[in-house]
């Protein structure tokens, strides 16, 4: 699966979003809500990469694109993280693990939520 830019992402965001498919004009309503005021050029642009990069598929609602995503978020936050890890620490989650708590980016509340999904305890919400 190809990554998307940061403009993607935004797009795809939106549409996870709107549970997952949105029409062009939910897209730039949604957009604006988010301070994103992106011309119709720019907009029908990423949305075609997607399509290309397969993460997005269009379907006819009379004369308007409804955009439907391939993806879920979670596949690809999944699949992202992966690639991550193997480009910038060769696949040694130990080593991601105590970066983030070195840069204090992972918290005791976040330790402590992990060390209980490794103990088979689950994961709060």
């Amino acid at each position: 699966m190809r990554q998307a830019s940061d403009s993607e992402l935004e797009l795809m965001k939106v549409i996870w979003d709107n549970g997952g498919s949105a029409l062009y004009t939910q897209i730039t309503a949604l957009l604006a809500e988010k301070g994103i005021f992106w011309t119709k050029n720019t907009i029908i642009t990423l949305l075609s990469r997607l399509i290309e990069k397969k993460l997005l598929k269009t379907s006819k609602i009379g004369h308007r694109n409804q955009y439907i995503v391939l993806v879920s978020a979670e596949e690809y936050q999944g699949i992202q993280t992966e690639s991550f890890l193997d480009k910038i620490y060769e696949g040694n989650a130990k080593g991601l693990v105590t970066t983030l708590i070195q840069k204090e980016l992972l918290s005791a509340k976040d330790y402590e939520e992990l060390k209980k999904f490794w103990q088979g305890g689950g994961m709060d919400e």
